[in-house]
């Protein structure tokens, strides 16, 4: 997977921005695939260690000028600037993260949409490497390339419906790396979870 990253699939799209023209999507969170995994390695790959960017350390959690991040919650109040000024960073935007202060343990981050906000420690929790997403994180989003791990897992993670989202998030193209016998399991595994709602009930007591 870093390998595909760091230099095939920039060489064969012709990007010097990796980081910003391929987006990897797992369909898991855990194992040496997931999420939480790739995302350390890719960070180490592809934004490595430099004299010339500052880092922040909070717990297991390293931050590093030049890393690119998602907000993973709604925070209606906090205030962003750049593109003119305003409150309000949501779930799934992404950037980069512009500037650190570690010394007041503060980050700077430049959203795709030229908007920035100023995070402090507490606020880092609702900041999220974002070299890798999971599938359900991506939904809603598209990427020039996007890279899957299919290398197999929990059966009612990898489903049809999953994998169509995955490969729908591409504009030019997918690469499936691991086993074709998992990319064939998720093919057909149609299981769709059921969801439990009083919508039916409550439109039956609408007033007509």
């Amino acid at each position: 997977m870093v390998e595909l990253c760091l230099k095939r699939l920039p060489a064969y799209l012709k990007t010097d921005e990796p980081a910003r023209a391929i987006q990897v999507l797992s369909p898991q969170r855990k194992g040496p695939c997931g999420v939480n995994q790739l995302n350390v390695l890719l960070q180490q790959a592809l934004n490595p260690p430099s004299r010339q960017k500052r880092e922040l350390q909070l717990g297991e959690r390293l931050f590093r000028e030049g890393d690119k991040v998602m907000h993973i919650h709604n925070n209606y109040q906090l205030e962003w600037y750049g593109a003119g000024e305003g409150k309000g960073v949501f779930n799934g935007d992404m950037g980069v993260i512009d500037s650190v202060d570690p010394e007041e343990k503060e980050l700077t981050v430049l959203f795709d949409d030229g908007r920035r906000a100023d995070y402090d420690a507490a606020l880092t929790e609702e900041l999220e490497l974002a070299y890798c997403l999971s599938v359900h994180k991506s939904q809603g989003s598209e990427f020039t390339c996007v890279v899957m791990p299919c290398v197999g897992g929990p059966p009612m993670l990898l489903t049809r419906n999953l994998f169509y989202t995955a490969l729908t998030r591409a504009r030019e193209l997918v690469v499936l790396a691991g086993r074709e016998d998992c990319v064939a399991s998720m093919v057909n595994n149609n299981h769709i979870a059921r969801r439990y709602t009083a919508l039916a009930l409550r439109l039956t007591e609408l007033p007509v």
